[in-house]
């Protein structure tokens, strides 16, 4: 009896938790490895223990927003993402948006941890989060794109003073933050390609819904010279700049050359790899220049 009841529990418990994390699921590769590479290359110390603690704090931040979004139209889920947690019945919308409230202070508790940064990054994001989602600040392209870029650098800075108590960024950090910012806000559209046919449907304005074909080619150009400035900047070498550019040209004129819902699926991914090496030039700037 006792054995059953044991393994009824434990049943219970690996379902709610596997329910957690298919809120995070979509994002581990476009959101969270890729900050933690910046959150790791980006750190002015370099502690063991940051390896795990920076993905900690980025996830648990990163479930707060995913849940705060996906309460917002579950009926579109339905249609579009059925997977989720919420139209595959996994869990109700008001568990779902208590949950989304709790996450909160469950993440100012875990920041304290980490120092007043950690909690100042915390705070803006809960903040934004709010102004996202709840105040609808994600329909208009443009606000989207600047919401998310502030978003994604509020968890740069945290995941990078994630490393241990009271550690805070630096001169080179703050750049970096500052940079990969600027760089997604400019090309943040990338993502939005391969959903613009459901977005025209549902009404939200995106770069690609309103301006589809300037969208398409500011990706192509914007892209390499991105690549190029990062690369100036971060002073890397000159076959590693070659090699950065001309990825970042296939990946833009991809954007131009197929635009299938398929192709540009595709071509989102090479944009998070792209995204994910530009990651890595702090590190290198560290390595060979920094202290």
């Amino acid at each position: 009896m006792f054995s059953q009841a044991l393994a009824v529990r434990t049943d219970s418990i690996a379902r709610h938790l596997e329910t957690v994390f298919l809120f995070t699921k979509n994002d581990i590769r476009t959101t969270l490895i890729p900050v933690t590479i910046f959150a790791l290359s980006a750190a002015p110390k370099h502690d063991p223990t940051h390896a795990w603690n920076a993905p900690l704090w980025i996830w648990f931040h990163l479930l707060q927003f995913n849940i705060a979004n996906q309460i917002q139209d579950p009926e579109e889920d339905r249609k579009n993402k059925p997977s989720r947690p919420i139209p595959a019945g996994r869990i109700s919308v008001d568990s779902a948006a208590d949950m989304r409230w709790v996450m909160i202070p469950v993440c100012l508790m875990l920041s304290l941890w980490y120092g007043t940064q950690a909690v100042l990054a915390s705070t803006v994001f809960a903040a934004l989060t709010i102004w996202y989602n709840e105040l609808h600040g994600d329909k208009m392209g443009l606000s989207k794109n600047v919401l998310t870029a502030i978003l994604y650098g509020c968890l740069e800075v945290g995941g990078t003073v994630a490393g241990s108590r009271n550690s805070c960024i630096d001169k080179a950090g703050a750049l970096a933050v500052a940079l990969s910012s600027t760089v997604f806000a400019t090309t943040l559209h990338a993502q939005d390609f391969k959903d613009e046919e459901g977005d025209r449907l549902t009404g939200r304005r995106t770069l690609p819904t309103m301006f589809p074909k300037a969208a398409r080619f500011s990706m192509m150009f914007g892209l390499p010279l991105w690549s190029y400035a990062l690369s100036r900047i971060w002073k890397i070498d000159a076959l590693s700049t070659t090699a950065f550019v001309v990825y970042g040209a296939f990946v833009g004129i991809r954007f131009v050359m197929h635009n299938t819902v398929g192709a540009d699926k595709q071509s989102c991914k090479f944009y998070s790899l792209w995204y994910s090496l530009g990651y890595l030039l702090p590190g290198y700037w560290r390595f060979f220049y920094g202290i």
